[in-house]
């Protein structure tokens, strides 16, 4: 989504299931002066909670944001409510983390420089040189922390130092080749997004084409997840797959298989940016 031209505030709750909530939440928008631009509802039958997302068209509010936030929070606590609202004009800061591969990344920033994705992007931080000149035609400052072996959590110090410098609100792994120490996990919960060249949770771990080449398989894929301190373990917000045979060999499924890395990652920072995923225990509800 571009940059709207119709400025919109997100408004994105889910709470323990019970009668009235959708009713409840629209009324209090109406007696705000608020328009509903969109609304997305879910009910899990499992968990018994309750997941809602409504866009409400910024100008027709009568109070401000700060003072819808007030006055929410008093219904909020009725039900029991983890939500949050935001301005879709206000774009997030990504900082994107990357290693040897390119591809992942070129296709963020082109999306990015095209304004298909509507985010800041302070930097891009590398334990590799070679993606430098590329980062810098698109005008973003490139950070090299290489990571070596016997002092890696110098470097990852390093590495949240400049997160937090650029006020990163989300951090977006392209093929970033590291395992996230657990305090960075731990700082950023459901910021850190990432893509696996694998559809979980087949092939966990490094060299998921070549395990996928020798098992055989008839499909190969990709899958972006948020960041937990268990590897490759975090709750899903995008998948997909492509179909492959006997005649293709361990590169001809790496040659396929970043196709579906770069729109499986761009699918699911999309959703992301745009509120639409909500995390419960280890798994999503994503408003597409």
């Amino acid at each position: 989504m571009l940059e709207s031209t119709e400025p919109t505030y997100r408004l994105v709750t889910c709470c323990p299931d019970k009668v009235g909530i959708v009713a409840e939440v629209s009324q209090f928008v109406a007696d705000m002066g608020g328009w509903l631009t969109e609304a997305n509802y879910h009910s899990d039958p499992d968990s018994g909670w309750f997941f809602m997302r409504n866009e409400i068209k910024a100008s027709s509010l009568s109070v401000s944001l700060d003072e819808f936030r007030n006055r929410f929070s008093q219904l909020a606590a009725e039900f029991q409510m983890e939500w949050h609202i935001r301005d879709s004009s206000k774009p997030q800061k990504v900082v994107i983390l990357a290693s040897h591969a390119s591809h992942c990344l070129a296709d963020l920033l082109h999306r990015w420089h095209s304004k298909e994705l509507f985010c800041e992007i302070p930097c891009v931080i590398s334990n590799h040189e070679n993606l430098r000149s590329m980062v810098e035609w698109h005008g973003i400052p490139f950070h090299h922390v290489p990571v070596p072996k016997e002092n890696k959590a110098e470097a990852f110090n390093k590495m949240t130092e400049i997160i937090e410098r650029h006020n990163a609100e989300t951090i977006v792994l392209a093929r970033y080749m590291q395992i996230i120490p657990p305090a960075l996990c731990q700082q950023y919960p459901n910021q850190l997004i990432n893509i696996h060249h694998s559809f979980l949770p087949s092939f966990v771990g490094a060299n998921p084409y070549q395990k996928a080449y020798d098992r055989g398989v008839k499909l190969i894929g990709a899958t972006s997840h948020y960041v937990t301190e268990a590897l490759d373990e975090g709750p899903i917000i995008e998948q997909d797959v492509i179909r492959v045979g006997h005649r293709q060999d361990k590169d001809d499924l790496v040659r396929l298989g970043k196709d579906v890395e770069k729109s499986v990652l761009a699918r699911a920072l999309r959703n992301h940016l745009e509120d639409r995923v909500i995390v419960h225990g280890n798994k999503t509800v994503v408003f597409d």
